[in-house]
């Protein structure tokens, strides 16, 4: 694998796999951190289909779901061709720890130069799950750099 093509983050969680599994796996808990409509399918060959913000898609199928423990589904976003629907893969690991979970997510198979937004989109994704896992507003949705919605 092409080392400048992924894009890996590690973080510690503190609640336990369950937890963050049902935001990552359920629709509506979902989009307490990211979206504003998704449809899920957690099942191998299932569908996931997410609205970050009205005018970008994410499409791509689920490959490998164990409950509680791993997620693999492909990645792309509608109607770009740099990095079209299922053209990468995202990878979602969580391992119990006595404080938690340490949750390890790599999201593999980009173009090089799409890397670093997708990098500043998942560092800002991820701690707003964090924050939602542990039962805390995560703000509005706003990318750092951006001006606010609404």
């Amino acid at each position: 694998m092409d080392e400048p093509t992924v894009f890996r983050r590690e973080m510690r969680i503190p609640a336990p796999p369950a937890t963050i599994f049902a935001f990552l796996t359920d629709p509506q808990k979902l989009l307490r951190w990211m979206g504003i409509a998704a449809t899920l399918e957690p099942q191998p060959g299932g569908l996931y289909l997410l609205d970050v913000n009205g005018k970008d898609k994410v499409r791509g199928a689920f490959r490998e779901v164990v409950p509680v423990h791993r997620l693999v589904y492909s990645f792309g976003w509608e109607g770009n061709e740099e990095v079209p629907p299922e053209s990468s893969q995202i990878e979602i690991d969580l391992i119990e720890q006595p404080d938690g979970t340490l949750m390890r997510m790599t999201h593999s198979g980009l173009p090089p130069s799409a890397v670093p937004a997708h990098a500043k989109g998942w560092a800002h994704y991820l701690d707003r799950l964090a924050a939602v896992v542990a039962d805390l507003d995560p703000g509005p949705d706003v990318m750092p750099g951006d001006a606010p919605k609404g």
